[in-house]
């Protein structure tokens, strides 16, 4: 047996396991209402891909990603989007919304992402920010007509700062 300890990894739980007694797992992260949207921004597709929280979405598979734009000269890009739900005394509703870019070329088996900004963006999301200026207005639009079309009523109860942020096409 090695004398090395144990690395304890990033723990995702669904409740409080620690019941208020701050012992082992204080602190730990829950990430059972973020969900990650990749948009196919020249399909004009959106889907929700679970993959993409461990970097292992559809679009991410077989691919290396580098911080060099120009490994991933000629890809495809994307939008991979952020979305976390939290709940108010109306019901359910769309809280975070972080957009974060990719490109990935499928010939060349290479992408470009920033994974530190993929990661700040999550965390972001989970603290309730809206993060899409940043994104190109039909992308916006393709996100708002995903959200609208997955859950109405989420997206009907959710903040103001959201639906501006995605339907306004002025700058």
């Amino acid at each position: 047996m090695s004398d090395k300890k144990k690395n304890i990894g990033f723990n995702i739980i669904k409740n409080d396991p620690t019941d208020g007694h701050g012992g082992f797992g204080v602190g730990s992260l829950s990430l059972d209402n973020v969900s990650p949207v990749i948009i196919d921004v020249k399909e004009q597709e959106a889907e929700v891909d679970i993959g993409a929280m461990h970097a292992r979405s559809k679009v991410e598979k077989r691919i290396k990603f580098t911080t060099n734009r120009e490994d991933s000269a000629g890809g495809k890009d994307y939008w991979l989007v952020w979305v976390t739900i939290d709940r108010k005394p109306e019901g359910p509703y769309y809280a975070g919304v972080t957009a974060c870019e990719m490109v990935v070329n499928v010939e060349k088996r290479r992408g470009y992402k920033v994974l530190a900004d993929h990661v700040n963006l999550m965390d972001k999301s989970m603290k309730r920010k809206i993060i899409v200026d940043h994104m190109d207005d039909t992308s916006k639009k393709v996100l708002a007509d995903f959200l609208k079309s997955h859950n109405e009523a989420f997206w009907n109860a959710s903040e103001a700062e959201l639906h501006e942020a995605l339907l306004s096409t002025e700058k």
